[in-house]
């Protein structure tokens, strides 16, 4: 083995400890990881920087600020709250009406914003019928992530592979290649859970009872819950010594850890970290001031407002329809024919439907740098450079001869899985963009050894990544319905291995027979 070969093996293995323990934000990991390769002469300073302008990563910039548009238009508020039945209904009943809608929004917008503006109006509601909330919010984060893998757009895991391929001289997917396969996970997790969530999903376990209270001026302090997203100042750091009263004006009554502990005493040597649920007590001002604030996630006191017009809504749906169907249209051969100094694909379409949406006053255009995730921007860019280390020292080439000398009886289908499971253990334990840079060149690497079509492994990447089913700290979408729906991390496993079992029997199946070896 080469000093390369060594020092990179070693600096991943180092990358998924760090990734792991949580120590740092997973952009700030991988790019040390980077600039390690880079010191060591693995990477060339442009071979650094090439993920920071590949099309795919502005591609998912670009589609946080129109989420954040059509976030704010209030759309998806209306739409769940159509779709909630009213009066006396079943858990049955219910899902039946909720979970294959979310499934398809999600296909064609950012998932935790999904996810944030649902779960609290699903919470209240399930209150308000006398059903319990425990039975949904699970679901409601597993159908958007079943509904992501079903297009091109769906989720940043499917973009980032997508400029993958393309950066490796390779045809990208169009948007609803990945559906071919996507649309069979989907629709047997969604049967799935309907089947046996009602079973499998704890009853409802109540919130610690909080009353509203009456401060000495008479102004009335409200429960409000709040995620703790990646910019709260006082992550990894005891109650005690950020003091959240001073800089937020709130009291904290009660805090559930991401692990499923929960905690209403000694809350002072609680230590704080990202996905933690706060329950506070707050006064009218406290969601209007820190709602577009992205050191929370999600603030709710399940009761919000719609403040939005008809008008708004229906400009900013019509925006997004234009640009999946000007997408999906742009990528036809006729319209390469009639266009063919543009290129008319996502990228052209999302860019022009940003600008509208900034010009339109959907978001605010002053404040567009607040709605974007710099952090899954950078960990994307990065992921670029790290397989790009894997091939230049020889890594890639050495762990596929490895992995196809363990196979050799059984040709590339065991192999497809293996990629797989690889994939599948690196996303519930690290991140998913993460995971799909490790896989990336492996799966390259194998398929160019074995002289077969690298398709099926590329999709199979894309299915892996986005499997993010049996842990609350593989996907954010489940962390955020962990706090308020107070599950225990048992309760993802337990409901959600078999339906990563589903995701693998149906893509090891299925990818073969549709994209051929």
């Amino acid at each position: 083995m080469t000093f390369e070969i060594v020092f990179v093996l070693l600096s991943l293995l180092g990358m998924v400890a760090a990734l792991v323990a949580d120590k740092m934000r997973p952009g700030m990991i991988l790019f040390s990881v980077v600039v390690l390769f880079l010191c060591a002469g693995i990477l060339t300073p442009k071979e650094m920087l090439e993920g920071f302008s590949n099309k795919g990563m502005i591609t998912v910039a670009l589609l946080f600020l129109v989420s954040e548009g059509i976030r704010q238009s209030g759309t998806l508020g209306q739409v769940i709250k159509k779709l909630l039945p009213q009066g006396k209904t079943t858990v049955f009943k219910a899902q039946l009406r909720i979970l294959p809608s979310v499934a398809f929004i999600s296909a064609f917008l950012n998932n935790t914003p999904v996810v944030v503006i649902f779960a609290p109006i699903i919470k209240h509601w399930a209150k308000s019928v006398n059903l319990p909330a425990t039975k949904f919010l699970i679901p409601l984060s597993y159908v958007t992530i079943l509904g992501g893998i079903c297009t091109l757009i769906g989720t940043s895991t499917n973009l980032v592979v997508h400029g993958m391929i393309l950066e490796a001289g390779f045809e990208g997917f169009s948007m609803f290649e990945l559906g071919k396969v996507g649309i069979f996970i989907a629709i047997a997790g969604i049967i799935y859970i309907f089947l046996f969530s009602k079973r499998l999903l704890p009853d409802a376990r109540p919130d610690t009872a909080v009353p509203d209270e009456e401060v000495e001026e008479g102004e009335k302090l409200h429960r409000v819950e709040a995620v703790l997203g990646a910019r709260f100042p006082g992550i990894n750091k005891k109650l005690k010594d950020f003091n959240f009263q001073r800089h937020y004006g709130a009291e904290v009554k009660e805090i559930k850890t991401r692990n499923g502990q929960r905690f209403v005493t000694n809350l002072d040597d609680v230590v704080l970290h990202e996905g933690d649920t706060l329950v506070v007590m707050a006064d009218d001002t406290f969601i209007p001031t820190w709602g577009e604030s992205s050191v929370f996630v999600l603030l709710t006191n399940g009761n919000e407002p719609d403040t939005t017009g008809k008008k708004k809504r229906w400009f900013a749906l019509l925006l997004l329809v234009l640009m999946i169907v000007g997408a999906t249209v742009g990528e036809l051969p006729v319209t390469k024919e009639m266009f063919p100094d543009i290129k008319l694909d996502m990228f052209f379409f999302v860019s022009i439907t940003t600008i509208i949406m900034a010009w339109t006053n959907l978001f605010p255009a002053r404040k567009y740098t607040k709605y974007i995730s710099w952090d899954i921007l950078i960990t994307i860019a990065c992921a670029f450079a790290i397989s790009k280390a894997m091939v230049n020292s020889g890594v890639a080439d050495s762990v596929a001869k490895f992995i196809i000398g363990l196979s050799d009886d059984y040709g590339p289908h065991v192999l497809l899985a293996m990629v797989f499971i690889i994939t599948n253990l690196f996303t519930e334990l690290i991140t998913n963009n993460a995971a799909a840079a490790l896989a990336f060149p492996l799966a390259l690497s194998i398929s160019a050894q074995l002289g077969v079509s690298p398709t099926p492994f590329f999709v199979v990447i894309c299915m892996a990544a986005s499997a993010s089913f049996s842990t609350p700290i593989g996907y954010q979408t489940n962390l955020i319905v962990q706090g308020i729906g107070n599950y225990k991390f048992t309760d993802f496993v337990r409901i959600g291995l078999p339906l990563n079992i589903i995701t693998f029997l149906i893509s090891i199946i299925l990818i073969p027979l549709i994209w051929n070896f």
